[in-house]
């Protein structure tokens, strides 16, 4: 499966499942949605060749990776391809962080040092 959906990753949350969190949003619609979904890492999808190597140094031992955009399409699904192309249990937020809001799930602000960037 190279997705998981908003309810299968708030079960996950709840239950203390180990994962890693990518956010790869670009960083204009980061800032201007506010909003993260905690314990995420963003990382910049235009820099995905220099940051890829370290995806499996960023996550738990074996623990599966979970990348989210903006609405779980190009760029979570092509960087969680690329991932999985990599041999990494990577799989893609479906409807990514607009699927999560309007499920009413918990999200943080986005850091203020972004919001400058």
């Amino acid at each position: 499966m190279n997705f998981i959906t908003v309810a299968e990753l708030a079960l996950w949350r709840q239950a203390g499942f180990a994962f890693k969190l990518l956010d790869v949003r670009r960083a204009q619609a980061r800032v201007a949605d506010g909003s993260d979904i905690e314990g995420g890492t963003w990382l910049d999808p235009a820099q995905w060749l220099d940051w890829k190597d370290q995806v499996q140094e960023l996550s738990p031992k074996g623990a599966p990776v979970v990348v989210y955009c903006a609405h779980g399409h190009e760029i979570s699904q092509g960087l969680t391809a690329a991932l999985r192309a990599m041999d990494i249990d990577a799989r893609h937020l479906e409807g990514g962080m607009s699927a999560w809001k309007a499920a009413q799930q918990p999200t943080v602000a986005v850091p203020a040092r972004a919001a400058r960037s």
